[in-house]
């Protein structure tokens, strides 16, 4: 970290990371997965979440109002518990996909909550920046959009240490609120099941099981306005580092 912060520019001008820095951060992007499975059980080193948790904490946030909290959550028996409110999730949102995808979804690994060593909520509480409207004024959701900036940055710093991190989204909030006794004016925004794992997968989960793929980055670019026609030679060049795999 500190070689980080010491960082020289190797000319004026020059703030861009070398070639072996640089390539670690998109090795990290485009290998990061969402872990459902593979998780082993050995604990992570107290020294290792300390500094996952520090790049999540140096995550930006608007108005530097940093409104994340960490739960780390290890006990069994609570894990389990939040693995009963997933499956009860679950099967409330079963019925809200579409038919001829209900047999996919069924088979899914969708969390991995007791497999892995141990939990971690991320949380925004909405009242740290209340009487500070920078940034905010006109969009009150930007706590919220802080915090998740915060889930990116952790999950990438894992990914760099070789550890898997999976997001469970299928939770009611409520439930989950009351049994990690989380005040009314704090939000549950991510819940993560984290820790070593056997391998990670070269394809999301969801794409390797036919459940969709990833779009073109060329069909989501616009020029000046939405829909907007333009930008062929950037479009190109996105195209071509697809091609290049």
């Amino acid at each position: 970290m500190n070689a980080v912060r010491n960082h020289t520019c190797r000319s004026f001008g020059d703030f861009g990371f070398g070639d072996i820095e640089r390539e670690a951060i998109y090795r990290a992007i485009f290998t990061r997965r969402d872990v459902r499975s593979h998780f082993r059980p050995d604990p992570i080193d107290d020294a290792v979440l300390s500094r996952l948790l520090m790049a999540a904490h140096h995550a930006p946030s608007v108005g530097f109002m940093q409104p994340w909290n960490f739960i780390v959550i290890r006990d069994q028996k609570r894990r389990a518990a939040v693995r009963d409110l997933f499956l009860t999730a679950r099967s409330q949102e079963l019925p809200h996909i579409a038919e001829d995808r209900q047999a996919l979804y069924r088979k899914l690994k969708l969390e991995g909550i007791c497999e892995s060593p141990l939990n971690l909520c991320i949380t925004c509480d909405r009242s740290r920046s209340e009487n500070s409207p920078l940034g905010r004024w006109h969009n009150s959701q930007m706590d919220l959009f802080s915090t998740v900036c915060a889930v990116q940055n952790f999950w990438l710093a894992a990914r760099a240490e070789g550890i898997g991190v999976g997001w469970v989204s299928i939770l009611n909030a409520d439930a989950l609120k009351d049994l990690l006794d989380i005040p009314d004016h704090v939000v549950p925004v991510a819940y993560l099941c984290v820790g070593h794992v056997s391998e990670f997968a070269s394809q999301p989960d969801l794409e390797r099981n036919g459940w969709g793929s990833r779009l073109p980055l060329s069909d989501l670019v616009m020029s000046e306005t939405y829909a907007g026609v333009g930008e062929d030679a950037l479009k190109a060049a996105a195209n071509a580092i697809a091609n290049r795999g």
